[in-house]
């Protein structure tokens, strides 16, 4: 056998994290060494014995206890807090840290694991729309590699091999448009959780769910391909691309467009961010072009789905105003979920963080979180 693989799963209990463990079941030669979560003790006690780590980490100091005394017959140290997370990320054996938590949590241990050398499987996009200033610098000093999970990214990511000393003229970012496509305000004024949660294609976590109904998910990853692939956020357009099938698309100054097709299945991204530059047997859907007969394309709705403009204008000014733009997001997505605000007032909320907040540029990681602070501290305070 070949020589395994050591993987850490920062967010292991959720979407990401569950598929990515999906992938080690189906693959002998990559071994678990670390896995962390939020504060799930039965899906995480589940997985420590099937996946024998040598670490568990729980953010929430309770359900760590708890899990410690769950396990306390196996050879595993359970950590908690963000100790726990940057032991996960950077002190346990690892080759390649998976970063799957959601928000912008994942900041730190994404940086203490490229401290430590590990390339990085990134699955949690906050972390380079509000710290990509620091993250790509610091890939390029430590050399690291950053190898993209979502699967826009990872299309553009597979989009651009081979392509090297080729200038790219622009990325078409796909959307599909989530649950409302073309639903008007008036139709939105009345959505409920359970409406939201529903996505045509994709089997995704809570957060993202709503993110993508939002379009807001689309703008981060706006964000995000700036700072991946080094392209001017103008440089990214929004193509709504209903079926799921391509995932997104390069064009190069030639007029050449090269696209990476796929079913939608996260696994895909996933193994490809684990074995790169290599493929690998993935059990699964194929495409069948006779039975989908047609791709089609819209423009995204500027009016209607207001969320997607926030981020350009965000991602054009920069410094810490995709900080307030995540954070305002997260906090009112929260508060959405736990069904304290209207669906509309999300778009709302972010707008009004962004006018009240006062920019810094090229903020340090505590400025950042400052940010982050301030804007949880305003939307608080207020009455949406």
């Amino acid at each position: 056998m070949a020589e395994q693989k050591k993987i850490s799963i920062l967010g292991s209990t959720g979407s990401i994290g569950t598929q990515t463990l999906e992938i080690v079941r189906n693959n002998g030669d990559l071994r678990v060494t670390a896995l962390a979560a939020g504060k799930n003790v039965r899906r995480m006690e589940e997985q420590v014995r099937e996946f024998s780590p040598e670490m568990a980490v729980l953010y929430d100091e309770d359900a760590a206890a708890e899990l410690k005394e769950r396990v306390r017959d196996l050879p595993v140290r359970v950590l908690s807090g963000m100790d726990g997370l940057l032991a996960a990320a950077a002190e346990a054996p690892a080759d390649i840290v998976v970063t799957a938590v959601v928000g912008m949590i994942g900041i730190r241990p994404t940086i203490a694991a490229m401290e430590a050398g590990r390339d990085i499987a990134l699955a949690n996009k906050e972390t380079l729309v509000t710290a990509g200033h620091i993250i790509m610098p610091l890939a390029e000093k430590t050399g690291v590699r950053i190898l993209p999970v979502d699967s826009e990214h990872s299309a553009i990511f597979q989009s651009l091999q081979g392509e090297s000393m080729n200038k790219i003229h622009k990325i078409l970012l796909t959307a599909s448009g989530g649950p409302f496509r073309g639903k008007t305000r008036a139709e939105l004024a009345d959505v409920r959780v359970e409406d939201a949660l529903k996505h045509p294609n994709w089997s995704m976590g809570r957060k993202i769910t709503i993110d993508s109904s939002t379009m807001v998910n689309k703008g981060l990853e706006v964000m995000e391909a700036h700072w991946l692939f080094g392209v001017s956020v103008d440089d990214v357009q929004v193509v709504v691309q209903p079926q799921s099938v391509i995932h997104s698309m390069v064009e190069y100054e030639d007029g050449a467009v090269i696209a990476q097709l796929g079913t939608p299945d996260m696994k895909l991204p996933i193994q490809y961010a684990l074995y790169y530059p290599y493929r690998r047997f993935l059990p699964g859907k194929r495409l069948d072009f006779a039975a989908l007969k047609s791709i089609t394309f819209e423009d995204p709705d500027p009016v209607n789905f207001p969320g997607l403009g926030l981020a350009f204008r965000a991602g054009r000014r920069g410094g810490t105003l995709p900080v307030v733009f995540n954070a305002a997001n997260e906090k009112a997505v929260a508060l959405f979920l736990d069904r304290k605000i209207r669906y509309l007032a999300i778009p709302e909320i972010i707008q009004a963080a962004m006018e009240h907040h006062t920019v810094r540029d090229n903020p340090s990681v505590e400025e950042i979180l400052r940010a982050e602070r301030e804007t949880d501290e305003y939307i608080e305070g207020r009455t949406w």
